[in-house]
């Protein structure tokens, strides 16, 4: 009968035959075969194994570092609450497609329900965000069932065979002792396998009706393309969220404030990625009065409004956009942008939270394209929303999939790691403490290089632009919204072995984010939120005006 080193090392070994390179562990003793299964592969210099602390940052450290090497990586935990640490990430990868391979070691299934030291039912627990899960046992002895589960984990979770990955999990009931011995046994070479891909998808035949517009969500890189394609080919309007990767060239820096004057003239939409940013393309493609085509390779499409018309792989456009209806979004355009600037340039050298934003879009966009930028889901992407297009933009990731702000700096050290470049984020002060444990990162780990660009309101400053910030709320939204903490982030990014610097000016944020990266660094703008919501209203009055003269 195997022992649960043996299963841990056939299990890993088939893994690593599959093409699964990176494994994060979250130490414990349950999961101790798999954990020396990782660390002599690593050994062997077979895999880069990863070490975190804490679960939940472990899951979005592999969720991050699944971006930065568009491939499948394996989290691995213990039994009991550590599995359930790992929910977070396992539904924000499930949302957003990311294939993510949870081991999760068990106690055998005779103490299940038992009452036993760390046992609970573990089979199930992330529920539907699960592309599938498979439950192994080391009793079974059947190495035969091992492999073929592990390689059917990797093809479910890489979406190879139905063009939808996503999360799975393996749990499997190992039984002491959980330290090699001399009677344990190296795995034997199971021999080649190989699944073949599905066919590239197949651009569907669309026309371009006269006022149509491109809508780029949150997206891929090569999804981001499509989209800049094809509005330069069709010449339409393309309204493009900061990580859909299509925010460049002919993208419309200011459409969330000028769609709602624009809107009624829409006659087709053709929709890229996953758009959640606005209420404005939230009301747009709910409409039932005008053509909604979604563009998606994978098996899901996104249809909030449940309006959609046609689900497409790729497009093939007939025809063209009528040249004045991209001209006058683009003047529109231009001169919001010059009374946007002009705010900007009487307010000098002092900073807030869209003009720190603003500049950090800016800076990177300038730099090399291959700059990598991960953005919190909060306030501060909705600032970059409306931040300056250029002919070149950043690649940018953000976990939009169910837009929470869970993990964070975890993902963009994962990020980092996996892609082995220098990644700079820009997050809100909650966003940044709600994963602060991303920085615990052990001596002999591998260390990314990463520039932590937190704006500090001291508290949340979306809220005060939603219906809770309205003024007969003001007596609880403070307390129960705004949530001031009063934290000094020098003392806690010190106590992490990070560099700490603050920055108060434009001139100053500008220079630190053209200097290379070393190391983790933390870069703190402090900033006041109070006139949060005046100043959206400023901006969607402006955004009317210029709407209104333009039509």
């Amino acid at each position: 009968m195997a022992t649960a080193i043996e299963t841990a090392k056939i299990i890993c070994a088939e893994l690593i035959n599959s093409g699964v390179r990176d494994f994060v562990l979250a130490p414990g003793s349950r999961n101790a075969p798999f954990g020396f299964a990782a660390f002599a592969a690593e050994q062997r210099g077979e895999i880069r194994l990863h070490v975190r602390i804490d679960e939940r940052s472990a899951g979005f450290t592999a969720l991050g570092l699944s971006v930065g090497t568009d491939s499948p990586v394996v989290v691995i935990t213990t039994s009991g609450t550590a599995v359930a640490n790992l929910h977070p990430a396992v539904l924000e990868a499930a949302h957003a497609g990311r294939p993510l391979i949870v081991i999760s070691a068990d106690r055998p299934a005779t103490l299940i329900g038992s009452g036993a030291n760390q046992t609970t039912v573990q089979q199930g627990i992330f529920g539907a965000a699960l592309r599938g899960i498979w439950q192994l046992a080391d009793a079974d002895d059947q190495p035969e069932h091992w492999r073929s589960a592990v390689r059917r984990t990797v093809v479910a979770a890489t979406g190879v065979r139905d063009r939808s990955p996503g999360p799975v999990q393996l749990n499997v009931a190992l039984r002491p002792s959980l330290v090699p011995g001399v009677a344990d046994h190296d795995p034997v070479d199971a021999g080649r396998f190989e699944v073949q891909s599905l066919p590239p998808p197949v651009p569907a035949a669309v026309d371009v009706a006269a006022r149509s517009v491109v809508v780029a969500g949150d997206a891929s890189a090569p999804t981001g393309r499509q989209a800049v394609e094809l509005a330069q080919a069709t010449g339409l309007p393309l309204l493009a969220e900061p990580s859909s990767n299509a925010r460049r060239g002919p993208a419309i820096g200011t459409y969330r404030l000028l769609l709602p004057g624009f809107a009624s003239e829409i006659e087709q939409v053709i929709c890229f990625g996953h758009p959640t940013l606005s209420r404005p393309v939230q009301q747009l493609l709910a409409r039932t009065d005008l053509e909604l085509i979604m563009v998606t390779e994978t098996a899901q499409w996104i249809d909030p409004g449940l309006a959609v018309d046609r689900v497409v792989d790729a497009v093939q456009p007939r025809g063209q956009g009528d040249p004045q209806w991209l001209a006058r979004w683009q003047g529109a355009d231009r001169e919001l942008r010059r009374r946007i600037t002009a705010e900007e340039s009487a307010a000098g050298t002092e900073l807030g939270g869209a003009r720190t934003a603003s500049i950090f879009w800016s800076v990177l966009a300038g730099l090399a394209e291959e700059q990598l930028v991960v953005l919190g889901s909060s306030q501060l992407i909705r600032d970059v929303d409306l931040a300056p297009v250029g002919p070149h933009a950043p690649r940018v990731h953000a976990n939009r999939g169910l837009a929470g702000i869970d993990g964070t700096v975890s993902t963009a050290v994962g990020l980092a790691l996996g892609a082995g470049h220098a990644v700079h984020a820009l997050l809100g002060d909650l966003t940044f403490l709600h994963d602060l444990n991303g920085l615990l990162i052990g001596p002999e780990e591998p260390r990314p290089e990463v520039r932590f660009v937190v704006v500090n309101d001291d508290g949340g400053a979306i809220f005060g632009t939603l219906e809770q910030g309205a003024v007969e709320h003001a007596d609880a939204f403070e307390r129960i919204f705004g949530t001031p903490h009063g934290s000094g982030l020098a003392q806690l990014v010190e106590g992490y072995r990070a560099r700490y610097r603050r920055v108060d000016t434009a001139t100053d944020l500008a220079a630190e984010l053209r200097r290379p990266v070393h190391g983790i660094e933390v870069l703190e703008v402090v900033v006041d939120r109070s006139e949060r919501r005046a100043e959206q209203q400023r901006l969607q009055d402006l955004g009317a005006q210029i709407t209104l003269s333009a039509n």
